[in-house]
């Protein structure tokens, strides 16, 4: 992983302060943890300065968080510089995190990049009018649906060239675009539909209308399949014998 630094200093602002509402936010997420542990909840109280300041965290944020938690300040900037969850310098109102993990390179990802290139610019740049950033990271778990990223809180996944630069310009213009798979796709399932298990087993038939599968809290008759029904019959409790005697062991 690449070493992580806060922003220089003309990008950080004079000061950092959580707002009324995020303040009473923060002290019940302190109120957590039992007295001498507040500093459980410098995570949380990150993230929501993140948001706060627009999608990052200054360094004004970080000690302001310290001192919330009574924290010396580099514990709170090793959590910040440790987790790339956390951005250290402004991004844009869309921040593109690009999977460049091998899955997706596989599935052209690197052609992704170009198109971010041509449409946003350089790594860690923020456009001009604010509206994109973007930046290479590690794998973000769906590479069943590689090529993929991750704007903002919302994945976007089997993206090609063309489909992923209609994304890009649909944030730009401000219309509603779709989260998840940008194919015609049911989330990770086949693409273009199911293509095993579709007939019965062993015949190769159409599948065959049947019971739906027992809950966990049905019968099921010993050596049938989960859905054959049975009736359940009450074991006697311990101690007592199957005539209804007394019994010194489990029947």
């Amino acid at each position: 992983m690449a070493v992580r630094r806060l922003a220089p200093a003309e990008k950080q602002p004079e000061a950092f302060a959580f707002t009324a509402e995020n303040l009473e936010w923060a002290k019940g997420q302190i109120a957590k943890y039992p007295e001498g542990r507040q500093a459980s909840a410098v995570i949380p109280l990150l993230w929501r300065a993140q948001e706060q300041a627009g999608g990052w965290v200054p360094q004004k944020a970080i000690e302001h968080v310290a001192a919330l938690l009574g924290m010396p300040v580099i514990r709170v900037l090793e959590v910040a510089t440790f987790y790339t969850m956390f951005n250290l310098e402004p991004v844009g109102k869309h921040h593109v995190q690009l999977c460049g993990t091998t899955p997706c390179v596989l599935r052209g990802a690197e052609a992704l990049k170009k198109v971010c290139k041509e449409k946003i610019g350089h790594e860690h740049h923020v456009t001009a009018d604010g509206t994109f950033s973007w930046v290479e990271v590690e794998c973000l778990g769906a590479c069943v649906n590689a090529p993929m990223a991750q704007i903002n809180y919302d994945y976007y996944e089997d993206l090609t060239p063309e489909n992923f630069a209609k994304l890009l310009d649909d944030l730009a213009a401000g219309r509603e675009v779709k989260t998840g798979p940008q194919i015609d796709r049911q989330f990770s399932a086949p693409v273009g539909g199911p293509t095993t298990l579709t007939g019965d087993a062993g015949t190769g038939a159409p599948a065959t209308e049947k019971e739906p599968a027992l809950a966990d809290s049905d019968a099921k008759r010993p050596g049938e399949a989960a859905n054959v029904r049975d009736e359940a019959v009450p074991k006697p409790p311990v101690g007592v014998g199957p005539r209804g005697g007394r019994s010194t062991r489990r029947e």
